[in-house]
């Protein structure tokens, strides 16, 4: 089994035990009897949250990208690393009866919570599906937007994500990504601990190879929404600051598939 594999096999199964049992915090345990709170924090209102089936919200993010990705009534959207489908009901809500929502995960329990999610919420605009945001079980150039909120920074791939994300995309769609990204080297420590990668951090790229792996996959027109310290979903960064600023951020940025012709 390939590293890629194993670090898969492990997020994987440290998901779907957080789905079974309803933990939160992009990995973070602390956060768990606050989730309302800490989705504010991340930028989610309180009509938004009340609106959400119970049990959505795992606070598993690191922002808000559909507050931010500008949907449009009648469009596709796909949500990378969709878990208990937080995002994806709040983006079913904006692009109405005749838009539709796909969400993707590896996990099957958290496929399973999204499913009963959508039927206890009669969310008929929602479907999820059980797949690698790797490869997309999704045809070419289908959606009209890509999210993704704080999941592929635990991918082993994150090129093939960026690739995978352009290649279903129509010409002239958007990706709005809300993610960790790092503005200093990890200190060893973390680098090399299992529970900091699927905790969001040791899994992080540095700002500049994250965008420049995003403009490599083909996107232009690349533009950063909203930095901020990521001490809101990552509690135990916050004291890592130094006179260089921040370890980590959290960055919600929109890209573009260029048009034909």
């Amino acid at each position: 089994m390939s590293e890629h594999d194993n670090i898969r096999g492990l997020v994987r199964k440290k998901y779907g035990q957080r789905a079974q049992a309803g933990t939160c915090g992009c990995g973070q345990a602390a956060c768990c009897n606050d989730k309302p709170q800490l989705s504010q924090a991340l930028g989610y209102t309180e009509e938004q949250l009340t609106s959400l089936p119970q049990g959505a919200d795992l606070g598993l993010g690191c922002g808000n990208p559909t507050a931010l990705a500008s949907l449009q009534g009648g469009e596709i959207v796909l949500d990378l690393g969709s878990g208990a489908g937080i995002d994806c009901f709040l983006a079913a809500q904006a692009v109405g009866d005749q838009g539709r929502v796909i969400g993707v995960d590896m996990t099957p329990e958290m496929i399973e919570r999204a499913r009963e999610n959508a039927r206890s919420h009669k969310a008929e605009n929602v479907e999820f599906r059980l797949g690698e945001i790797e490869n997309l079980p999704v045809a070419d150039a289908s959606v009209d937007v890509v999210l993704s909120n704080c999941v592929i920074n635990l991918s082993p791939d994150k090129p093939r994500v960026f690739s995978e994300a352009h290649r279903i995309l129509r010409p002239g769609g958007q990706m709005v990504v809300s993610d960790i990204v790092l503005l200093r080297d990890l200190p060893q420590e973390i680098r090399s601990s299992v529970e900091a990668y699927v905790g969001c951090l040791a899994g992080a790229w540095k700002k500049e190879d994250y965008l420049a792996a995003i403009r490599t996959a083909g996107f232009r027109e690349l533009r950063v929404l909203k930095e901020e310290p990521a001490d809101a979903a990552l509690p135990e960064v916050a004291g890592m600051s130094s006179g260089n600023g921040p370890l980590a951020v959290s960055l919600t940025l929109q890209a573009t598939k260029p048009s034909l012709g």
